[in-house]
């Protein structure tokens, strides 16, 4: 694994710790989305930041 890629068999088991939703991967961007929550959480060095505090809001 790279710093620009995420295994993707961790991501089926994460969930936004907002709204306990689904989340959809923005490679490009290197983020976890939650359309639901409105928020995009950070991948830093391959590891998902899942904490509201350091999500972007999404507009």
């Amino acid at each position: 694994m790279t710093d620009t890629t995420i295994d993707r068999r961790m991501l089926d088991g994460l969930f936004c710790p907002v709204t306990q939703g689904t989340l959809s991967y923005d490679a490009d961007r290197q983020e976890l989305v939650s359309k639901a929550a409105k928020l995009a959480f950070p991948i830093r060095d391959g590891i998902p930041i899942m904490l509201a505090d350091e999500a972007r809001p999404l507009e």
